[in-house]
Parts: C-alpha cells; structure tokens; sequence
C-alpha cells in the first residue's frame, strides 16, 4: 500500500511551472483491453479475408492477382507489428490486475477465444495455400522452406538407388 501511495504521489506532483503529471492510462480498464482485442480482430478479419480471396484465386490460376494481393498482404504487416505491440503492453497491464477483477470482466476471455480461432483458421488456411503454391511450382527457389529442398534431394537420392538396383 505504502509503494502505491508513494508512486501516486510522484505522478502528482507538479513539474516546474506545468499541470500535475497523469499517465493518459494508470491502470488498465477492460475498455482499452477489450477495445485492443477488437480492433486486433478486425485486423485478423481483414488477413482472413485476404487469405481466403488467395485461395480463390489459387484456384483460378491467376498469377496476376496474386502478385497484387502479396502487396496487400505485406502492406498489412506494419499494422499487424504495430497491433501485436499494442496487445503485449494491454496484456501487461491485465496481468498487473488481480485476478478477481479480472474475473469481473468476462467479455475479455471471450475476445481472447474469438481472436484465437481467427488466428488458427488463418494458420490452416494459409498453409494449405503455401502447399497449392508448392505444388504449383509458384513459389521461387530462394523461397522454398529448408526441408522442401531437403526433401527434393532426397527423391533424387531414391531415383538413382532405385536404378542402381536394376
């Protein structure tokens, strides 16, 4: 209690000449929590969306809108950082509350649900269409995962053993 009246004090005490010093945020609120969850999960439904519309267009085979959809996909990625930065400094302040204010607030653990689900329908989604690209061949060799490469040489390796044999 004394640490807490101490800093309370420090931000109250006026600088030279100027208002009292407040932190725009002293204690986290379910408000700006569930306000960061939000807007995070419209981000992840923007990335969803654009995952999806890439799938379509594996589909169709249209390289063209591929290439315009990479460029919204990494256009999207300063706001993804710049979120995920947002959410790691409300999680720190969540976790500074007691766990049976926490507790009071039960539309955080939902939000936290919905945005993990999001998340893991992006994941799915977005390995199926790193596959259809793999198999297309749509995918630069300085771009192939180190085990793809791996694997290439590997079937090489059985080729030549299989005709050594013959």
């Amino acid at each position: 209690m004394r640490t807490l009246q101490i800093i309370q004090t420090k931000f109250d005490a006026p600088k030279l000449g100027g208002p009292a010093y407040r932190p725009a945020q002293a204690s986290p609120t379910e408000e700006a929590v569930a306000g960061s969850l939000r807007e995070h999960l419209g981000l992840c439904q923007e990335i969803l969306g654009l995952v999806e519309k890439e799938s379509q267009l594996l589909r169709q085979d249209d390289a063209e809108e591929l290439k315009t959809l990479s460029a919204q996909r990494k256009s999207l990625l300063p706001r993804l950082n710049q979120s995920l930065d947002h959410l790691k400094v409300q999680r720190a302040r969540w976790q500074q509350m007691g766990s049976s204010e926490r507790g009071r607030h039960p539309e955080i653990g939902g939000l936290l649900r919905q945005n993990q689900d999001l998340i893991m329908k992006i994941i799915v989604l977005d390995r199926e269409n790193e596959q259809t690209l793999l198999r297309k061949g749509m995918i630069p060799v300085q771009q192939l995962p180190a085990a793809q490469r791996q694997q290439a040489h590997f079937v090489t390796e059985l080729y030549r053993r299989q005709n050594a044999k013959a």
